[in-house]
């Protein structure tokens, strides 16, 4: 048996293991990381002033932010092939009672959604980014040809506006929606009154509020350890190889992992392992969201994509036990190259070949039956 820790997670200076090869290199870090406070600094400023450049009377409130994602989690990897990107998602939000003014929430969207991005417009052009306007839940900001930035437009209940820290006054947006003509279920009366709605450019407004699931995360890593996250990064390592577009969102993985995850010091083959095994059968009973237990993730997905997802992992499996058991780091090495790319190292040296001792005390042990029925403990 081989213990293959020291691949992807190796603590020597001289050993860049896996998961430092998963990092995205400093400078594109550093341009990510400028590029949103850009973008906060513009839309902090411009969208206050085009909303009173076309009519809105009194204090406008600034739009507040919330990095959310896998920047915010940690679990960010910097892309395995083209034509994948790193991403950062910056939310955008408003009080809820300043959005409503308009009497219907299709206008009030819409307003979000073209305000924000006349802010970003002059921006975008100055520094060559190009912006998406096709996706439907947010505003892309193509950096380059290796990364974007994702800005979700949120209306956010009054008092948790407050808690972000910003000053809110209502005013009357009445005339703008004048110009709406939508469907007698465009009412804000069919839409929750407490919760964090996400502007969406054809449904108008979605149930929606990504802290929930930032604050499970959070919570899961610091129970469990910073093996956890590590263990999640390399499942999205292998998602990212193995498809090179689409593949099982990395909330299903993050919701599907979480349960499956035992700690194993010093063994981030074993603690992968372990989640690897229950992967297929988990998404083939139906995953939810960790933040919704009405959202089934995998019905999200599809049968279809649950079915191909179970398979492959089941694949990954097989290969990590076999890298594990085998008897040859060279060929555990090329195996594991193999599921999880180039960026995996092939350093059979680093391996270590266990004892039979080490072998035994690395194998979890297996409750057996008991003997005894009831209680026939002698007198």
């Amino acid at each position: 048996m081989l213990n293959l820790n020291a691949l992807f997670n190796a603590s020597a200076d001289d050993k860049i293991s896996f998961i430092e090869n998963l990092e995205l290199k400093a400078k594109a870090k550093e341009e990510l990381q400028k590029a949103r406070l850009e973008v906060r600094n513009c839309l902090r400023e411009r969208i206050p002033a085009i909303l009173k450049s076309k009519g809105y009377e009194g204090p406008v409130p600034q739009p507040k932010f919330f990095t959310q994602g896998s920047w915010a989690y940690k679990t960010l990897n910097s892309p395995a092939k083209e034509p994948q990107q790193a991403d950062l998602d910056d939310g955008v939000y408003l009080p809820l009672t300043f959005v409503k003014q308009t009497k219907k929430p299709s206008v009030a969207s819409d307003i979000f959604f073209l305000v924000t991005e006349e802010a970003l417009d002059p921006l975008a052009k100055a520094r060559g980014w190009t912006l998406n306007r096709k996706k439907e839940t947010c505003i892309r900001i193509e950096l380059s040809k290796y990364a974007h930035i994702d800005i979700p437009l949120y209306a956010i209940p009054d008092e948790q506006y407050v808690l972000l820290k910003a000053a809110m006054e209502s005013l009357t947006m009445d005339s703008l929606s004048e110009s709406a003509v939508r469907g007698k279920t465009d009412s804000w009366l069919t839409l929750p009154h407490d919760e964090v709605l996400l502007a969406h450019r054809t449904e108008n407004w979605k149930k929606s509020d990504p802290r929930p699931l930032h604050d499970w995360f959070v919570n899961e890593v610091e129970r469990h350890g910073l093996q956890l996250q590590r263990v999640v990064r390399y499942l999205k390592a292998y998602r990212d190889w193995r498809w090179t577009e689409g593949g099982p969102s990395s909330i299903l993985i993050m919701a599907t992992a979480v349960p499956l995850f035992k700690k194993n010091d010093g063994r981030d083959d074993l603690a992968l392992l372990e989640v690897v095994k229950g992967m297929a059968k988990s998404l083939r009973s139906g995953v939810v969201s960790p933040a919704d237990a009405d959202e089934s993730l995998t019905v999200r997905l599809g049968s279809e994509k649950v079915e191909e997802a179970a398979l492959a992992f089941e694949d990954f499996e097989k290969n990590l036990q076999g890298a594990i058991d085998c008897s040859s780091p060279e060929t555990a090495c090329r195996w594991l190259i193999e599921k999880l790319g180039g960026r995996f190292p092939n350093e059979p040296t680093w391996i270590r070949v266990l004892t039979v001792k080490e072998t035994i005390n690395s194998v979890a042990p297996v409750a057996a039956a008991s003997v005894l029925v009831g209680n026939n403990k002698s007198a």
